[in-house]
């Protein structure tokens, strides 16, 4: 099926498929993504017991701060993708397109299919968060 065709005959803009396919497309690696970052926490938790020094920041910090950066963007996309096609704004839209889709979003996020995925958004976003001020992801300033 392609993404103009949607259920029922509803058709949507080009913009808006475009939109729509590239989110699709991430949205498909979020397994994976997810699977990086794993692997990038273990790395990290390996060398907290090795003892490495602190004296900046860790490359492992900062690859597990980049993958948890990425499994979030694959998550939110997945969520949209979850949302449907009426949260999406071609560019050069109006205000009110704007805010219509926004409230679209909001409405969505209320929906069985859409939940997981935006409890995963919020888990992810909390974990990077927590991860980001648990650990130096950026070298301190010289005095």
């Amino acid at each position: 099926m392609r993404s103009t065709d949607m259920p029922l005959g509803r058709r949507v803009s080009k913009d808006v498929a475009e939109l729509l396919e590239a989110d699709r497309a991430l949205a498909e690696t979020y397994r994976d993504r997810l699977a990086e970052a794993t692997e990038a926490e273990h790395a990290l938790r390996a060398a907290q017991g090795a003892g490495a020094s602190d004296a900046g920041p860790r490359p492992e910090t900062i690859a597990f701060d980049e993958a948890l950066t990425r499994a979030l963007l694959a998550a939110e996309a997945a969520e949209r993708v979850a949302a449907g096609p009426k949260i999406y704004v071609p560019e050069g839209a109006d205000a009110k397109a704007r805010r219509a889709a926004e409230i679209a979003f909001r409405q969505a996020k209320a929906r069985p299919a859409v939940r997981p995925w935006t409890d995963e958004v919020d888990r992810l976003r909390t974990a990077r968060e927590a991860h980001r001020l648990g650990f130096r992801t950026v070298p301190a300033v010289a005095r």
